[in-house]
């Protein structure tokens, strides 16, 4: 690499923690690191503490002269105004104008949008979508993020914020959702908490043995529901056939909608394997109509996971060169 080669920053802000980077053209993460979210009360402690420790790193990738920009994912980001906008999960309420903070504290341009659509732009530059014009970005975690692009932009619709699959309603009048108190909603179910959730749901609802009822309630997460469920556990096995029913019914309905090549998932939930990918796969092609039946890849993430967040978030900063 020459030392003269531009370089990107990469910033991911999630609810506990934030990740930086600093990244080539190529893809490589030459330096990163990560600091806490939720300690800082204010948007004002946060940008400097982080003012501080990137700074360490552009000084070891050869100082401010190479960075090209600054590239910033965070929950509810809006790419148009460079604004978080009533985030649930950050400590900092109402309206942040985050990408101006930055810009004028580094002297760097920033471009900010939501973290599933950094997810998705990172994927199409570097990862399992490199090459695709159509392709929507799904990211299991937490919650349940996702990015639409077609014919080769991501669609950010009239506000910044569209392709939010995570908040569709897949059962109405179901579960509720304690960030946006609606019922019934994909990210009710289909992520890591929807899991547990559905867990404690059956376990109440059952009389049928199980190595989870040996678990206190604060134990079950959708990791023990997955070692219950590669032993053989009978009600651990139907948790992941229910959710993955309620994912591909979701993910069928996408593809009528955007017709993408391939759906690329990333994210906790899809260490789970077959156990979660056969019944979203089944489900999905089960309520597609036939124009769309076995066109459509489902794809896993080619993204290594300690740096996707990093990548997707520096990518914006090449996506805006282009």
């Amino acid at each position: 690499m020459s030392a003269n080669e531009p370089l990107a920053i990469g910033v991911d802000i999630g609810g506990t923690g934030t990740k930086y980077g600093i990244v080539d053209r190529n893809g490589n993460v030459l330096f990163s690191s990560e600091m806490s979210t939720k300690k800082h009360k204010t948007i004002e402690t946060f940008i400097d503490e982080l003012y501080v420790h990137l700074n360490e790193l552009i000084e070891k990738a050869g100082g401010i002269g190479r960075m090209r920009g600054i590239g910033m994912g965070a929950p509810n980001g809006n790419f148009y105004s460079g604004t978080i906008e009533y985030a649930p999960n950050l400590p900092w309420k109402g309206i942040i104008p985050i990408a101006k903070m930055v810009s004028d504290k580094f002297k760097l341009d920033v471009t900010l949008t939501n973290d599933a659509n950094a997810a998705a732009i990172g994927e199409m530059m570097y990862g399992a979508a490199k090459g695709m014009k159509d392709f929507i970005m799904i990211t299991l975690g937490t919650g349940v993020g996702s990015g639409f692009v077609a014919n080769g932009q991501l669609i950010y619709g009239h506000d910044g914020f569209a392709g939010e699959i995570g908040h569709t309603i897949v059962i109405p009048d179901g579960r509720i959702h304690e960030g946006t108190n609606k019922k019934g909603s994909l990210e009710s179910y289909a992520s890591a908490t929807g899991v547990r959730l559905t867990a404690l749901e059956v376990l109440e609802n059952s009389k049928e043995p199980s190595l989870l009822r040996s678990l206190n309630k604060d134990e079950i997460d959708s990791k023990a529901v997955y070692d219950a469920a590669i032993k053989g556990d009978k009600l651990a096995l139907e948790i992941f056939e229910f959710t993955g029913k309620i994912l591909g019914i979701s993910l069928a309905n996408a593809v009528m909608i955007s017709s993408p090549e391939a759906i690329i998932l990333f994210g906790g939930l899809t260490k789970a394997g077959d156990l979660i990918l056969k019944p979203t796969r089944t489900h999905m092609e089960e309520n597609l109509i036939q124009v769309f039946q076995n066109k459509v890849k489902i794809l896993i993430s080619h993204l290594k996971e300690s740096d996707a967040a990093i990548l997707g978030a520096s990518a914006l900063v090449w996506e805006k060169e282009k």
